[in-house]
């Protein structure tokens, strides 16, 4: 019988959505008749943009013709994709960002659950709490968290809260650390960092050689125009910083699926003898041995969003997200209760009425407005006594949920 990692016994016993659905299903086993709106796994719900399709509809008619099928693509992407997220993504924010430097993936989620595969193991891991478990989950199980604890903690990992105390934003580590995971605009809480506070995380990554490993998923989402889209905006984070973007909340491909991260060259590790190792090169070598690539079907799509009619369709549909935020957030403060985020990022991060925690106010959400929500102690110790709201609902569905809050829920 083979032995299994033993790191996966760590997990915790059920991954957040997991236990979401797993509590919704069991409700609508036993309310049949409820009429449920779902407002807690941020899946985009617009259709894709016309120019995507377009783009979609003759990427297939190209491989239905010999002459211009496509195989095996390159692992890092195709080079017409590459040269518009430099052009648009970064050139357009006066940020030097060269193509073979973008890694073209399938998902935010699956680039930054693998990064952690080019670095050692002893590494010391600090994350924001809370935050998108991904980021900590895959250390765990590649045996970098340690053992867990009764606190909902791990000992290895170093925690950096984020609460309503210090507005959201992470205190820097009090010790070194090795890979250091940001998320900004942030999931969950909607929080934003200025310009001066990304700064201070490169400063930080510069003087403790620290790698930060930053989520800008929901750059997109930004309306305060001195807020940072990229990390590379800020000087010096090309030699600390690895940057994550997706498409999936840009630009509906949830279930597309494509992404990219960025590896700077002048990012470097070192070996165990204290050799200086580029991390693009090192990326490069891991996706080329575990992934074929993004299809061209759907990379095409991709390259369409950069497009004039693209652009501008899919700036409507964030703006139609942002409406969205908007509603939930002014309608829950109608009803009482405290809110964040929603400004800068498509989430609602809502603190529960006294006496309730995460769990308590998702099933009282789901027991008496038929709304599900997403508890914030799923997202880490800091986010209990939260819950956090997506904008990415139907229109009708979210003024709708927002109604039933304020006349359903006794609080």
């Amino acid at each position: 019988m083979a032995s299994i990692n033993a790191h996966y016994l760590k997990l915790r016993s059920s991954y957040l959505f997991s236990e979401i659905a797993r509590r919704v299903r069991e409700f609508q086993d036993a309310h049949p008749d409820a009429k449920l709106i779902r407002l807690g796994i941020g899946d985009v719900t617009r259709p894709l943009a016309p120019a995507v399709i377009t783009a979609m509809h003759a990427a297939v008619d190209e491989m239905a013709r010999a002459e211009t099928f496509k195989g095996y693509g390159p692992e890092t992407g195709y080079e017409f994709l590459l040269e518009l997220i430099a052009r648009h993504d970064y050139g357009e924010r006066g940020v030097k960002v060269m193509s073979d430097e973008i890694f073209v993936g399938d998902g935010g989620k699956s680039d930054s659950a693998n990064i952690q595969e080019i670095f050692a193991a002893d590494c010391v891991v600090a994350v924001i709490d809370p935050i998108y478990p991904v980021y900590l989950d895959s250390n765990v199980m590649a045996g970098r968290a340690g053992a867990p604890r009764d606190d909902g903690r791990y000992d290895r990992v170093v925690y950096l809260p984020c609460t309503a105390e210090n507005g959201f934003e992470p205190p820097l580590p009090d010790r070194h650390v090795d890979l250091l995971y940001l998320c900004f605009p942030n999931n969950p809480t909607g929080a934003v960092l200025t310009r001066a506070g990304v700064k201070r995380w490169v400063d930080y990554a510069r003087r403790e050689d620290a790698v930060l490993l930053y989520d800008a998923a929901y750059e997109a989402y930004i309306r305060d125009p001195d807020i940072p889209h990229s990390i590379y905006e800020v000087e010096g984070a090309r030699d600390v910083a690895i940057e994550f973007r997706s498409f999936s909340k840009t630009a509906g491909f949830t279930g597309t699926r494509c992404a990219f991260t960025v590896v700077p060259k002048d990012l470097m590790g070192r070996d165990a003898a204290g050799k200086r190792v580029s991390l693009n090169s090192l990326w490069f070598r891991r996706q080329s041995t575990k992934f074929n690539g993004v299809p061209y079907v759907i990379q095409r799509a991709a390259a369409a969003v950069y497009t004039d009619a693209g652009r501008r369709e899919v700036r409507s549909a964030i703006d139609f997200y942002m409406e969205n935020a908007r509603i939930i957030r002014q309608g829950l403060e109608a009803a009482g209760l405290m809110v964040y985020g929603g400004e800068n990022a498509p989430y609602i991060w809502v603190k529960t009425p006294p006496g309730l925690g995460s769990w308590d106010f998702f099933d009282k959400l789901l027991g008496q407005a038929h709304v599900v929500a997403t508890p914030g102690a799923g997202f880490g110790p800091s986010g209990e006594g939260y819950i956090r709201l997506t904008a990415f609902g139907r229109r009708a569905e979210t003024e709708e949920a927002v109604e039933r809050i304020k006349t359903r829920l006794t609080l």
